[in-house]
């Protein structure tokens, strides 16, 4: 693969032969993003599951104490909380009205909250939700009757986290402007979230190795800490 003059610079200032403590890490992280936008910041979990098990397909959602940096659009589907979508602030809040405008190909938005009784209703175009993470669900949070918590997570910045056929999670930390401190009290909490789902099943290392990176920066290996 040709890199350019930009990367090759910046991948200098990382060892690839080294692990590093996660505050030399996000250190790093900053220190080789020399875009000209605020880059986001991710982190790369390498886990020790099996994703055809269903009790090791692990998927969920936790609010980051430090936010994403990113905006969220947010849909709201409802007959029943309307009102309290509206005043939460919602960016768009529909019923049925709502399907049709995506079935006729509408995306403006970015996560959908629905109230349980249009379940039935979504599950229509759940093939076209669905390859696009955009499908509501009970255990993502985004199938509820509370729909302003579930506004106020969004906002406060809840991410979501799903192992992919590989093993692997990618989670965002935040962005590149953040305070260090602040990406770092993010990256624990998805290592902690990660400890508590560990499967029973799992024999062995949990963690085989983490790495976090910015948009088109070197990969940074991260220490691991906390598991087995």
């Amino acid at each position: 693969m040709n890199r350019s003059k930009r990367y090759l610079a910046v991948a200098k200032l990382v060892d690839n032969t080294k692990v590093y403590p996660i505050d030399r890490a996000l250190e790093l992280a900053k220190q080789t993003s020399s875009l000209k936008f605020d880059a986001t910041v991710e982190a790369a979990f390498r886990l020790n599951v099996d994703p055809r098990h269903a009790d090791q397909m692990l998927r969920g959602s936790i609010v980051l104490p430090a936010g994403t940096g990113k905006t969220q659009r947010v849909l709201v589907i409802t007959t029943t909380k309307q009102k309290e979508a509206m005043e939460s602030q919602a960016d768009f809040v529909g019923g049925k009205e709502m399907i049709e405008k995506i079935q006729k190909g509408w995306f403006d938005f970015d996560v959908i909250i629905a109230t349980p009784e249009m379940m039935s209703e979504l599950g229509k175009i759940g093939r076209v939700l669905g390859p696009k993470g955009l499908m509501p669900t009970a255990k993502l949070g985004t199938v509820t009757m509370d729909v302003q918590k579930a506004i106020a997570d969004i906002r406060k910045g809840k991410v979501e986290y799903r192992v992919d056929k590989q093993g692997n999670i990618h989670v965002i930390l935040g962005k590149v402007s953040f305070a260090q401190e602040g990406l770092k009290d993010n990256y624990l909490a998805i290592l902690n979230t990660l400890r508590k789902v560990k499967p029973t099943a799992v024999k062995g290392a949990y963690i085989k190795n983490i790495s976090i990176t910015t948009a088109m920066g070197p990969g940074i290996k991260v220490l691991k800490i906390m598991f087995k």
